[in-house]
């Protein structure tokens, strides 16, 4: 079975979701043949990368809101990270452009490291004081080279604009016919779709109902056609 993830580094509910999915699919049964894809999703794709502001300040300009009620919905957001045993800076974070983030990502799925890429990129964003926005490519490459992953290798997806751009367009393009307009957004076997941060449980109720649900192969055979098998290729005798 395969999970798709749309989601956004600078997405705080993203960070809880990924969370809450990870203990259900710990305890799936059938864990092991389960597929985890992380797709791509900007909440702020008409930021241009080198604008970076505060998360507060992007709160009340975006939303409306005052600061002290941008505060305590962070306030909320560490608390709710925290029951999931996660990290998260309630002060001082900045929000700006995750394009170049996303196309790191594609990469890292290519050798096989995405997942543990997506995961050092949020507990950056998230948890750490030094800001994913203002430092630079070096940054992303330094996380890229924790993750696994090759550093000039990653260096140089980061130089061409390019590069893996297509991949990113097309995951948000599929995002926008499968009717997400907001993330995480999970999607199983193309057949089921959870929304948002939910709880664990919900998570758990959605892999099982799709694992059960899985259609199993219909075949059409009358028995009589010649075909190979481990014990050789079955010769006709006429």
């Amino acid at each position: 079975m395969r999970v798709e993830i749309w989601s956004d580094i600078a997405c705080p509910w993203c960070y809880v979701g990924k969370a809450r999915f990870e203990k259900a699919l710990a305890a799936f049964p059938h864990r092991e043949q389960v597929e985890v894809v992380h797709r791509s999703f900007e909440l702020d794709p008409g930021r241009t990368k080198g604008d970076v502001q505060p998360v507060i300040t992007m709160l009340t300009k975006k939303y409306g809101m005052s600061e002290r009620q941008a505060q305590a919905g962070e306030e909320n957001l560490g608390a709710q990270a925290a029951a999931e045993g996660l990290e998260y800076r309630t002060r001082g974070r900045d929000h700006g452009n995750t394009f170049d983030m996303h196309r790191l990502l594609h990469f890292a799925k290519e050798q096989g490291r995405q997942d543990e890429l997506i995961q050092l990129l949020y507990r950056a964003n998230f948890a750490e004081e030094r800001s994913l926005f203002t430092e630079g490519d070096e940054r992303l490459v330094e996380l890229a080279a924790e993750a696994g992953l090759d550093a000039d290798a990653a260096r140089a997806v980061l130089a061409d604009p390019a590069a893996y751009a297509d991949d990113v367009r097309t995951d948000e393009r599929e995002a926008a016919q499968l009717g997400a307009n907001g993330v995480p957004f999970f999607v199983l076997d193309r057949a089921y779709g959870v929304s948002g941060a939910q709880p664990t449980e919900v998570f758990t109720q959605a892999l099982t109902q799709a694992w059960g649900d899985r259609s199993p192969l219909k075949l059409i055979d009358d028995g009589g056609a010649e075909a190979c098998g481990p014990d050789g290729c079955a010769v006709p005798q006429h």
